[in-house]
């Protein structure tokens, strides 16, 4: 595999998600604690606006403006789709990118401890997953959505050459949690770890399979015809991300006290479960699939 030489590491995606930022502050503060003899890591502020107007963003998610489509229709010039062009021409374009790795840092409010979110599934993000779990066994590999084409893909870290998110909670938004912080910390240093090992050819030998966790879908919070909200998640799924949830089990307990139960065939695994940032479109948590991925 090519050598990784370029990475950019993104904070403040969402203006209310603080550790990534307040990282971005420590280490512009101390360069040295991100320094690797074979790398060059700058570090990117993506939404300061939507920081200092303490929002998820001023008119629009910027981890959703990064498809090739959008950025390419000038006609789509709100805050976070002008922004959003800037950080593609910074950390792309995708056609050449000028980063050779994008890592993303986010908060979530849901219980979902350290996780490595993997946008592809070539050896190489394999084999970071397989060594981030080695090194840090209670973090959790999430694969996303899969793309036919990472051109496609909507979030910003799909600008680089090869791009990850690190997603760390539960944490409140606009506020800072120590242990959450430390997480985020420790997960971005083994990744960075991971590249400079592997561009020496250094790498420890690796576990032949990780456990993983692939995204099937999203579901809402029960509705009724006027839209409003009738249920919430029920108590035995609430902060219980990972945790399997088989047909027939409870996931939602209406206001006036019946459970609505999960109709699925088969065994799933919620995560982002009672996100706050998804309340606006009245989500409730995604479905996940238990997978396990083996290493070339």
């Amino acid at each position: 595999m090519s050598k990784i030489s370029n990475i950019a590491i993104v904070g403040g995606t969402h203006g209310n998600e603080f550790s990534g930022i307040y990282l971005l502050k420590k280490w512009q503060q101390h360069p040295q604690l991100l320094a690797r003899s074979s790398l060059s890591v700058e570090t990117v502020f993506a939404n300061p606006k939507a920081y200092g107007e303490n929002k998820r963003y001023i008119d629009a998610d910027l981890n959703r403006q990064f498809s090739a489509s959008e950025l390419a229709d000038f006609s789509l010039a709100n805050y976070e789709q002008s922004r959003a062009k800037v950080l593609h021409q910074q950390l792309g374009p995708k056609t050449n990118p000028n980063m050779d790795l994008v890592i993303d840092l986010h908060n979530t409010t849901s219980n979902m401890g350290p996780t490595l979110i993997l946008l592809d599934q070539t050896p190489f993000d394999l084999q970071l997953a397989a060594y981030v779990k080695m090194l840090m066994p209670e973090a959790v590999v999430f694969l996303d959505e899969p793309e036919d084409d990472l051109a496609n893909h909507r979030f910003l870290a799909s600008c680089g050459r090869r791009g990850v998110l690190i997603e760390v909670g539960p944490q409140p938004q606009s506020v800072l949690r120590q242990d959450i912080l430390e997480q985020m910390e420790t997960m971005t240093g083994h990744i960075l770890d991971f590249v400079d090992l592997h561009n020496q050819q250094q790498l420890p030998e690796l576990p032949h399979s990780v456990e993983a966790f692939l995204y099937l879908d999203s579901i809402k919070l029960p509705l009724d015809e006027q839209g409003e909200r009738i249920a919430t998640v029920h108590s035995n799924v609430q902060d219980n991300d990972y945790q399997p949830i088989n047909p027939g089990d409870p996931i939602f307990r209406t206001f006036t006290g019946e459970d609505i139960c999960y109709e699925g065939d088969k065994t799933v695994y919620p995560a982002f479960i009672n996100e706050a940032a998804y309340y606006d479109n009245d989500l409730a948590m995604s479905l996940l699939e238990k997978v396990r991925l083996e290493l070339s």
